[in-house]
């Protein structure tokens, strides 16, 4: 595959995965107008702390704003992935129920328990079992219908669920995210989109450029912690969207673990590739780990590469990683010559528990 034949590109890219990725400022501004119309009756002075239930592209969002803004949040977030309510949920609690598809089994599954407990109970989804829940149980929330992502899957519509949480949480008043600062993310993403769509070639594309550096091989990626959600959605895209397995290990904890796994097995040299992504906004102690940890890295024979974030706030960061880092996982799932919307073993898998159980 040459990523400069757009033909090619869209000969595998039969489910308009490309335009649900140059979508995602779409996704964003259609939240900001939704919640014009949107009211809450929760008060920020009820909540001690905030579970957000979510599986796969579900808590992804969640996951992003728990890192990006852990020094904006008013109260402890923490994401259940899986069927089992942790016993701190109590009627202090904001449980807030994520399901794209509306028909996530583990999600789900978490209502009743929640609701015995007593918790204040929340919801975000496009439809389905979910949104028919809400109704049924007069559970307030956030029902988006998902205009903007053509290729109806979950990793691909971020601008939903990350904006849809944050809007829920700022009517609450758990956060405040100015309606200025969206102007800025989706006019600064808009432009950003425009160096990196099929059309522009590889010379001048950074995203084509950096999956060409990784084909072939294991992209473990490496951030500042406020980072941390970007990494597990980027992973997850690798692995979905890519088919390509991927990893991440976050700054500064890696420092504590990582760096004497480097040298075996012998096999590392030949197939891991680091990728770093760098901020000025980090912690200058982050910025220094990041540099020392690279020296380390090459010193065990392993190739890296680094690109730098030029977003002015850590939401915009996010934001700028989130767009540039769905591309690269796009284009490398061209170079290896896959459909990036099937996801024949996740639905084999789904099909075979649903037998069996």
């Amino acid at each position: 595959m040459n990523l400069n034949h757009v033909a090619d590109i869209k000969k595998l890219d039969t489910h308009l995965v490309a335009e649900s990725i140059n979508s995602l400022p779409d996704q964003i501004a259609q939240v900001v107008s939704d919640f014009k119309k949107i009211k809450l009756s929760i008060k920020h002075q009820q909540v001690d702390n905030i579970v957000v239930a979510g599986m796969g592209g579900s808590n992804l969002g969640a996951g992003i704003i728990k890192s990006a803004l852990s020094d904006h949040l008013k109260k402890p977030l923490e994401i259940l992935a899986g069927y089992e309510v942790p016993a701190n949920v109590s009627r202090n609690t904001l449980f807030v129920m994520s399901s794209y598809s509306g028909g996530t089994e583990e999600t789900l599954a978490t209502f009743e328990q929640a609701r015995k407990k007593g918790a204040q109970i929340i919801a975000i989804t496009a439809g389905g079992t979910l949104a028919k829940l809400m109704s049924k149980n007069g559970i307030p929330g956030y029902i988006f219908k998902h205009n903007h992502n053509p290729s109806d899957q979950p990793r691909l519509g971020l601008g939903y669920s990350i904006f849809g949480i944050l809007m829920l949480l700022t009517k609450i008043g758990l956060i405040d995210v100015k309606a200025g600062e969206a102007q800025k993310i989706i006019s600064s993403l808009r432009a950003q989109n425009k160096k990196l769509v099929p059309e522009i070639n590889a010379k001048n594309n950074l995203a084509k450029k950096i999956a060409n550096e990784l084909f072939g091989q294991m992209p473990i990626l490496v951030a500042p912690d406020f980072l941390a959600g970007n990494l597990h959605a980027m992973r997850n895209q690798f692995c979905e969207t890519s088919k390509n397995f991927a990893s991440y290990l976050v700054l500064p904890d890696l420092n504590h673990f990582a760096l004497e796994g480097l040298a075996h097995p012998y096999e590392n040299k030949k197939g891991l590739v680091f990728l770093f992504f760098k901020s000025d906004l980090a912690h200058p102690r982050i910025q220094l780990r990041s540099k020392i940890t690279k020296k380390i890295i090459k010193q065990n024979g392993l190739e890296t590469h680094a690109i730098k974030l030029s977003g002015k706030t850590k939401l915009s960061q996010a934001f700028e990683l989130l767009q540039l880092g769905t591309w690269i996982t796009y284009y490398l799932g061209m170079l290896n010559e896959v459909d990036p919307v099937k996801i024949p073993f996740v639905d084999w898998f789904k099909k075979e528990l649903e037998r069996q159980g």
